[in-house]
């Protein structure tokens, strides 16, 4: 046992790597898109459906990132109850919940207890790809454009009025925080050249920019699903790790144990072994001597 779980630590720890070096690849896109979208919304006022905030909201959708493998400390349980808590919050201000789920943790979590789930994915927890954030993202954003106030027909996803993200933020090797944001309506930062301390770029628009913005904040909503899948992947193996690194020293402390008492029964016996050759040389002796 001690053996797997120390090669479970090394490749958890190699994993934490190429996360890290994922997420710092993805930053530079990150940030260039986020600067396009402040000279949009500067030039078009925010004047888009992902960005206007619902007049009522009525329905609100949760979207949780577990992990589809165990043997990770309390990784999923952490993220599912930060879920539970945004959940409990968004029904006492008389809104609905519809949730959506990423990994088999929190599949299974929700199925035991019965409660209905509005989409679900699984298979890409440790290792997600720019194609499975864009899958969610479609899916999230047909909620979101949709009106929740009317009935869906079969097969269509029901609307909601607001995104929140349940996600893992990797901090370090020893400190994982799950942490709730709010990704829909965005919140696009508009700024002026003296609030943002360098020179803004001046852009010319072909297509215009409410053209622009239909293309681009679908995939910038995507961008920060992969950011959070990526993040919560670094999260995982770390707590995994940490997890595996626990059982293996928990493993040699127990073969330490249980040595010790081997050696104790084996050296009682090699005692008693020597008492009852003793005890019978002393007894030939004896009566050797009669």
């Amino acid at each position: 046992m001690k053996k797997i779980t120390k090669a479970m630590e090394l490749v958890a720890t190699s994993r934490i790597a190429k996360a890290q070096e994922r997420v710092a690849a993805s930053m530079p896109y990150a940030n260039a898109i986020t600067g396009v979208l402040t000279a949009l919304a500067t030039n078009t006022r925010g004047e888009h459906p992902l960005l206007e905030p619902k007049v009522s909201v009525t329905r609100a959708g949760v979207l949780v990132i577990t992990s589809d493998r165990g043997l990770a400390g309390g990784y999923s349980a952490n993220a599912i109850r930060t879920a539970e808590e945004l959940t409990s919050k968004l029904r006492d201000e008389g809104k609905q919940v519809a949730l959506y789920v990423i990994g088999r943790k929190g599949i299974a979590y929700y199925r035991f207890r019965g409660r209905g789930i509005a989409a679900q994915w699984s298979g890409f927890s440790e290792q997600p790809r720019f194609s499975d954030a864009q899958m969610v993202g479609e899916k999230l954003i047909e909620a979101f454009l949709r009106d929740a106030d009317v009935q869906p027909g079969e097969g269509d996803i029901e609307g909601v009025d607001e995104l929140h993200i349940v996600y893992t933020r990797f901090v370090s090797l020893m400190t994982q925080r799950p942490d709730a944001k709010v990704f829909a309506p965005m919140q696009v930062e508009e700024r002026t050249a003296e609030e943002a301390g360098v020179i803004l770029p001046a852009y010319e628009y072909e297509p215009d920019a409410g053209e622009l913005l239909d293309a681009l904040l679908p995939k910038y909503i995507n961008n920060r699903i992969y950011a959070a899948l990526l993040d919560s992947a670094a999260s995982e193996s770390a707590a995994r790790r940490r997890a595996m690194k626990s059982a293996t020293d928990n493993a040699e402390e127990v073969i330490g144990q249980l040595t010790r008492e081997m050696n104790s029964s084996r050296q009682a016996a090699i005692t008693q072994e020597i008492s009852e050759i003793v005890g019978g040389v002393n007894a030939l002796a004896a009566a050797g001597s009669e």
